[in-house]
């Protein structure tokens, strides 16, 4: 185990030094659990989330199709017309970007979002790089207001047996997308913070760009409506665990061969699929694999039963433990896999302690959605958003993601950790 500990620890230390070569460093140490065994052969493949990959490829290719039909310029457009100053253009798309991801996947929200906020930042000749960043943790938080929101709460939801209403009401009392619009609206005041200096009025030139196409929004808008379609879709359905990814793609060859019949030249083809970042997909590759070579190695089994020490027999002391050591964890590991161990492991405390698992469950989700906010590589939508604005040539250092996700995260976490147990746990 000492060893997967050391090259895991060593892999996001070079990872968080060397920004720029993050893919290679993360590449590099994937195969170095599977050369030396730490991550077995046959387990390669599992730890590898196609759903993820295949979605965030999709997406890429349908966003740029959307870019070519100057829709993110009439968007932008619009949104100017409206808001007053670059400050609150700031905050309305981090909020825009929060609603969308309480239905839709982080990732696909960060991949839609992110051109109309670079054109309003083009447009306005304003550093676009905090502005992105906002978005991403913006879409982090949000996903665990509603059961379809990310795949930590749909797990937390079959663990419960909770619906998609329950994430309202449940046992009577306001439920968890209180807590995180609790915390949604302290964040903003801290986007709003963050953005102070940015208070220069918007011109209003009162014109839209006119948009040249309209069938990419129509596919990227059918993305989102079926993305939530089959969030609802029941088991006995049996669809398969990359059905996100395939909805992306199959979108992305509808548009592709539109686009063809559309301009009839090779480059309508290539155009989408240049699009298509190879660089985010291999340090998700990467990431995959490490985190499947320390749970294989044990790491993540270990660390649930600390915490399970750690919080004694005091309800609310293990509560305590769960939420802010799954804000540390989660900003490094991958969250999916910790709260997939964590749940088993909370019911079993919860039944010797012979109280409610509720509290404990869903300071376990607040705690680990929102942890991926600390760190540049602690979510894919982090990972997505700086990779969007390096593509175009934007520098992002390490403190300028600080700067915006650490306080961010914890002007979402604290009330959300107050509020769960007020309505849970007294």
């Amino acid at each position: 185990m000492l060893p997967a500990i050391i090259l895991f620890v060593a892999t996001y230390a070079l990872m968080l030094i060397f920004s720029k070569y993050r893919p290679y460093i993360a590449l590099a140490s994937g195969a170095i659990f599977i050369i030396t065994g730490m991550l077995p052969l046959n387990q390669v493949i599992p730890s590898l989330d196609f759903n993820v990959l295949l979605m965030i490829g999709g997406t890429m290719g349908l966003v740029q199709l959307f870019i070519d039909s100057r829709m993110p310029e009439r968007m932008a457009d619009l949104i100017m017309e409206k808001v007053p100053t670059v400050q609150w253009a700031a905050v309305s798309l981090s909020l825009f970007a929060g609603i969308i991801s309480a239905f839709v996947d982080n990732v696909a929200t960060v991949l839609m979002i992110a051109p109309v906020a670079m054109e309003i930042c083009r447009k306005l000749k304003v550093n676009p790089v905090p502005v992105l960043i906002s978005i991403a943790v913006s879409s982090n938080l949000q996903g665990a207001a509603t059961l379809v929101g990310d795949t930590t709460a749909i797990m937390l939801g079959s663990a419960l047996d909770m619906s998609f209403l329950d994430f309202f009401w449940y046992q009577g009392k306001p439920s968890m997308f209180f807590a995180v619009e609790l915390g949604a609206v302290l964040s903003a005041l801290i986007v709003y913070f963050i953005f102070r200096n940015d208070k220069a009025p918007i011109p209003k030139s009162g014109e839209l760009t006119p948009v040249t196409d309209y069938v990419p929004t129509f596919l990227l808008v059918g993305a989102i409506g079926l993305l939530v379609c089959v969030s609802f879709a029941p088991d006995t359905w049996n669809l398969p665990s990359e059905i996100n990814g395939i909805i992306c793609c199959s979108l992305l060859v509808v548009g592709i061969i539109y686009n063809f019949a559309k301009h009839k030249n090779l480059n309508a083809i290539t155009g989408p699929l240049k699009a298509i970042d190879f660089e985010i997909l291999d340090l998700l590759i990467g990431l995959f694999l490490i985190i499947g070579g320390i749970s294989n190695m044990g790491i993540i089994d270990a660390l649930a039963q600390l915490l399970a020490k750690l919080g004694g027999g005091n309800v609310f002391l293990m509560y305590t433990v769960i939420v802010w050591a799954s804000v540390l964890i989660s900003a490094f590991i991958d969250n999916i896999p910790y709260v997939a161990t964590m749940i088993p492991v909370l019911a079993g405390i919860a039944t010797q302690m012979g109280c409610d698992p509720t509290p404990l469950f869903f300071g376990l989700l607040s705690g680990a959605t929102l942890g991926g906010n600390i760190t540049p590589i602690g979510a894919s939508a982090n990972i997505t958003a700086i990779g969007i604005l390096r593509r175009d040539g934007n520098e992002v250092k390490n403190s300028d993601f600080f700067r915006v996700g650490i306080p961010f995260t914890l002007a979402a976490i604290i009330p959300a950790y107050i509020y769960i147990w007020l309505v849970y746990g007294v």
